[in-house]
């Protein structure tokens, strides 16, 4: 089912930003307001009997006013009743929570959010409920979906993805399950490496064989151990620049998403609910699964292009510089940190709170410092 028809079955239409009304404003499309609902008049612009050049002029805008002045045009109770043929939907939003006034503050602690008084203003998502389906079935453009998704609230507890309590503990990760997945992975072909640079020949199958036979684990030399030294070296850098491209340009997508329900829902999946709800504390470092889907193609390029020793060096160089990034960003939303930490702290909080377009960096803002999208946090 298209976007589309999706918002035209929900009784209220779809649900739009006063921003993305304003700019329909020509021959081709123009939209109205009138009483917090939008209208699209294009097709009854040359129908107007006061002509179409009075509705271009309030294009975009609200016809409140208009409307009712008698020294305009007089409007009957079936003019009234006609607008309701080209209702399309209704007006959302409220107070803006991000903005570049915000200053970071390292002990900043929001409010929590009040779930009726939010859903009755913005017509977004009723937080009381489980989030998933609403986002699936929501009347809203991407337009307001992004306006709104960026815009973020709060609550003591975790809101719930599904309905379901089979499936809702498989959307919620406590922190400390990433370093005990994925430290002993990186730890495995760390040790995989050592020995392949010693024996090309030496599999993972072989050290994984029950019981363990270490005896098929050559001894460790210096050449081995600096190789893979190196190699690691190179797996913590390359992982830093991954974060940066990957939060950037995969998990901001945004603006390139298609407006259709399977993407508006991938993206609330992937990052949207991170930036809707940033302190809920389960939902703050990556399911195993997710990380194991995103993994596998950047390891698969890492044995095409290198041998096994060096692709298995830098790949576990990778991932344990990923569990330090996930632990860190934890940390960044719900610790108190030394002095580094503090300022990665604030860097990371004005991403959700003042720009979420920039400071894309969590654990170093090196690469907001090559690309250009450093964020300032210490001016208003």
């Amino acid at each position: 089912m298209s976007k589309s028809a999706t918002a035209q079955s929900h009784p209220r239409g779809r649900v739009y930003s006063l921003a993305e009304v304003s700019r329909h404003t020509t021959r081709s499309s123009t939209l109205v307001t009138y009483s917090g609902k939008v209208y699209d008049l294009t097709a009854f612009l040359p129908d107007h009997p006061g002509g179409d050049d009075i509705i271009l002029e309030y294009g975009g805008r609200d016809i409140g006013q208009v409307m009712s002045d008698e020294t305009q045009h007089v409007h009957s109770k079936a003019a009234y009743e006609m607008m309701e043929e080209f209702r399309v939907g209704e007006l959302g939003g409220g107070e803006k929570i991000v903005s570049e006034d915000w200053v970071a503050d390292e002990n900043f602690h929001p409010d929590e959010t009040d779930l009726l008084s939010d859903f009755n203003t913005n017509k977004f998502i009723d937080l009381s409920k489980p989030l998933l389906m609403q986002v699936w079935t929501a009347p809203w453009t991407k337009e307001y979906y992004l306006s709104q998704v960026h815009e973020p609230r709060h609550l003591k507890e975790s809101a719930r993805m599904f309905g379901s309590d089979l499936l809702e503990p498989f959307t919620r990760t406590q922190w400390y399950v990433v370093p005990l997945v994925w430290w002993p992975i990186a730890a495995f072909l760390g040790v995989l490496s050592v020995g392949q640079f010693n024996d090309p020949s030496l599999s993972a199958k072989q050290l994984l064989q029950f019981p363990p036979n270490l005896s098929v684990l050559p001894s460790a030399t210096v050449f081995s151990l600096s190789s893979w030294f190196t190699c690691f070296s190179l797996g913590v850098l390359i992982w830093t620049i991954l974060e940066y491209l990957l939060h950037r340009f995969l998990f901001h997508l945004d603006y390139y998403l298609p407006d259709a329900p399977w993407a508006i829902t991938l993206h609330f999946l992937l990052h949207g609910v991170h930036h809707y709800l940033p302190m809920d504390r389960l939902r703050l470092v990556m399911p195993p699964l997710l990380f194991f889907v995103l993994q596998t193609p950047f390891t698969r390029l890492a044995h095409l292009l290198f041998p096994k020793a060096i692709a298995n060096g830098i790949i576990s160089g990778s991932f344990a510089m990923y569990v330090m990034y996930d632990m860190g960003h934890y940390a960044l939303h719900h610790t108190k940190l030394p002095a580094y930490l503090a300022e990665m702290k604030r860097y990371h909080l004005a991403h959700h709170y003042k720009n979420f377009e920039l400071g894309f960096g969590v654990t170093s803002k090196m690469w907001d410092y090559v690309f250009g999208t450093m964020l300032v946090t210490n001016t208003k």
